[in-house]
This record gives C-alpha cells, structure tokens and sequence, in this order.
C-alpha cells in the first residue's frame, strides 16, 4: 500500500471496505494534482490534506458524552449567586479536626466553609469523598509557612465577593523527635532536624503561629463587615501549651516556655530555632508555638474586640490520640498512645466528636465569647469524651487525678503562663509584625 492509500486509510471514517477503496480510487483519478512528473509529492501533499479535513469533519461529528446543560463548571463566581449561607475558612481542613468540623459545618446546610490548605489535591478529593455538596464548599490554596502564600489567599477569597463571619486557625505540624538522631540508637527513625518555612523560619513556628497571626490580621477588616454579629476568630490551643498549670498535659516536659522571647528579638532566622533561643526540641517548638497562639487570641481580644465586636475564642477540644497530627512519631507511639488515653487516662476523643466542639465554637451562639479558652471537662474529668459542655465547664473540681481545676473553661483573665502575660502578649505582637513586615493596629 502506497503512502497516499495508507493516509486516506487511517484518516476517512469507517465506511465498508468496498467504499473505502472507490474513494481511494476516485481520489487519485480525479485530482490534478497527481498528473505530470512531481505526482509523487504532490499525492503526498493532497493525502495528507485529505486526512487533516476528514479528521475535523469527523470530530465535528462526534456525539458530546454529556449533554451541555449538565456539565456542572465550579468557578469562583458561582459562590455569589448561591443562596445566601454564612462563611467560615478553616486552614488546615484537609484531615483530622478540621475536617471533622468543616463535616458538621457543611452538613449543617447553613454554612459555607473555604477549606484552607496547603495540598489542594487532597482537599478536593476529601470533600468528594465525604459528599460535600458542591455549593457548600470551596478549597484554597494555603501555605501557612508562607507570608507570600497567606498574602496570597487572602486575595483570591477576596475575590469571591463573599463575605466572612468566622475564621477558624485550626492548622499544624508537629515533629516530636526532629531533634533526635535515632529512637534507642542512632539512625533508627531519625528525626532529621529543624524543618525551615520559605521565609526561613522554623517550620513549627511559621505554621503553628506566625501564618496564623498575619492571616487573622489581614481578614479583621472581612469579619468586620460580617452581617453576622458577632462574626468569630478561633484559634485552637493545647493543653501541653501550659495555660492551665493544673492539667497534668503540660507538665509534661519538654514544658512549654518562651523565656524572653530572645530568638524572636533576634529575628527568628536560620540557625535560631527556638523562640526562648535555646537548643532544638521539635516537641517543645510545637508547645511553644501553641502558647504563642493563646497569647494571639488574648491580643486581639485586647485590642479589637470592643471597637468592633468580634468575639475571639480559643479551646482545647480534647486528646484526639490517633489523629495525623502524631504521623511523625514513632509508630510504637502511635500505637500505645491511643490505648493509654482511652484506658488509663480517660482523655481520648474521637475526631468527630472534637470536631462537634469546634463546630460549636463556630456556630452555636452560646460560644459567641470573647477572651475565652474553652475546654471540656468530659466524663472523668481530663478531657475526655462526654460530661460537661464547655459553656457550662467553668467551676474547678478534682479531676480523675485529683487535679483540681483542671479541664475548666477560662476566662481571660484567668488564662495562665506565658500566655496570661500581659507584657509579653504585647511584645510577641510587636516581634510578629517585624517578622511579617506589616504594623498592625
């Protein structure tokens, strides 16, 4: 078969044989470009020609697989014609308790959730798999361990035209044994070292912290404008954070301490690690970094929550033991670590439990307080599941331990550590906005 038999072959449609060749035949008899001594390149040519329009007539021709009206674009401007819902961005909504929250939120139908996160893939492919209707959820993109990144987000949601009533600074990363060469000996599970954020800072702290203060500090003007009152800003704590010195949590070493704030005061650069400026520990960087967000949540409230009446909260929802925020520990951890507090303890929470508590930090207007650290007392006392609602958790008692005054809600005042430092409250603030290159009010 020549050149020009083999082109008509594959490019026509699929007529019988017999059609096939008479077209073949007609083709070559009839063009006058094949006529003379250069018919070789000149049939080429025409072949190939040939091919080229009688693919497009057949791709003109090809049946759609759907029909047009029901191919469904998701687009920003989609939001804005919706019904009108209230909106809350919770970073870190891709697992555990952001997603667990961002689930009852959604199931809720009065909420539109923006799903905050760093891997946008498995955002999507998370709410597709929980059934997230389409109309009550948008994903972002959101590196918290970058200025660019957050500076960035806060554009594109502004984009959307929607407005915002809650803001939920739910995301971290947590590398207990980055500091440690090995598990019993060297080189067994080695921990690898200080993580460091694009803005060459410790990652813990760039994510855990410094991602949060700018993002809240850039959408206060969005919950201002909310319609509805009061529009809310939740940022989680921990109880290792050392908040309340009566929960055995944090006294736990390595205990949470800032010291004098000497590596943030000298810019928090690599090699600085540590916000006290002492020797890498990736438990304590993470416990730091959570005080740090307590004393971010008693800052706004000082200075934002009665000129415009945004309620800020934070809370510890309780010891969810198999999240994957443990996923760089030792799998032995992760093992024990969920039996101990189920067990032993009585701590543990499930994930969709905890994330009902913070569902009600976001919506249930008993939660719309200001200065205040919720926290669940549970069945024994320590957190766990169950017991006492944290609205109504404000009373000390002996907890299973005989701690008593443990697992209480707080008000502002009666926040403690570093976190209850009014002084050093203001001179975090004042060292973040250096380190993010804005003044903030």
């Amino acid at each position: 078969m020549s050149f020009y038999d083999a082109a008509f072959t594959v490019a026509l449609p699929s007529p019988s044989r017999t059609q096939l060749v008479q077209q073949r035949w007609h083709a070559r008899t009839s063009s006058k470009l094949i006529q003379g001594p250069n018919w070789q390149p000149q049939a080429m040519l025409a072949s190939a020609s040939a091919g080229v329009g009688a693919v497009a007539a057949c791709a003109q021709r090809r049946p759609r697989p759907f029909p047009r009206s029901q191919i469904k674009r998701r687009a920003f401007f989609d939001f804005a014609s919706q019904p009108s819902k209230k909106t809350v961005i919770i970073t870190g909504a891709s697992s555990g308790l952001g997603l667990a929250a961002a689930k009852e939120l959604v199931k809720s139908g009065e909420w539109r959730v923006i799903l905050a996160c760093r891997d946008f893939v498995k955002a999507e492919r998370v709410a597709r798999e929980n059934n997230f209707p389409q109309e009550n959820y948008l994903v972002l993109h959101l590196d918290l361990a970058a200025n660019s990144s957050v500076r960035q987000f806060v554009t594109t949601f502004r984009s959307l035209n929607i407005p915002l009533d809650a803001l939920v600074c739910n995301a971290a990363v947590y590398f207990p044994n980055a500091h440690k060469e090995g598990a019993f000996f060297p080189g067994l599970f080695p921990g690898g070292g200080p993580r460091w954020s694009a803005d060459g800072h410790e990652l813990s702290f760039a994510t855990n912290y410094l991602g949060h203060f700018l993002l809240c500090n850039l959408l206060l003007e969005d919950l201002k404008k909310s319609t509805v009152k009061p529009a809310r800003c939740i940022i989680l704590g921990t109880v290792t954070a050392s908040i309340n010195d009566k929960e055995v949590g944090g006294m736990i070493p390595p205990v949470a301490d800032l010291g004098d704030l000497k590596g943030l005061e000298s810019g928090m650069q690599k090699p600085t690690t540590m916000i006290d400026n002492g020797r890498f520990n990736g438990a304590k960087a993470y416990k730091d970094s959570k005080v740090c967000d307590v004393m971010l949540m008693r800052e706004l409230h000082k200075r934002h929550h009665a000129s415009t009446g945004i309620a800020f909260s934070s809370l510890y929802p309780g010891c969810i033991a198999d999240t994957n925020l443990f996923r760089e520990h030792y799998p032995v951890f992760r093992f024990l670590f969920p039996i101990l507090q189920r067990e032993v303890t009585n701590a543990y929470v499930s994930e969709e439990e905890a994330g009902r508590r913070l569902a009600k930090c976001v919506a249930d207007p008993a939660y719309a307080q200001s200065g205040v650290y919720f926290s669940w007392g549970g069945e024994s006392g320590t957190g766990g599941a169950g017991g006492t609602d944290a609205v109504e958790n404000m009373d000390a008692s002996n907890d299973r331990f005989l701690q008593y005054g443990s697992f209480r809600t707080l008000k502002e005042s009666e926040i403690g550590g570093d976190a209850g430092d009014d002084a050093r409250c203001k001179r975090l603030w004042e060292f973040s906005e250096k380190l993010v290159g804005e003044r903030f009010s």
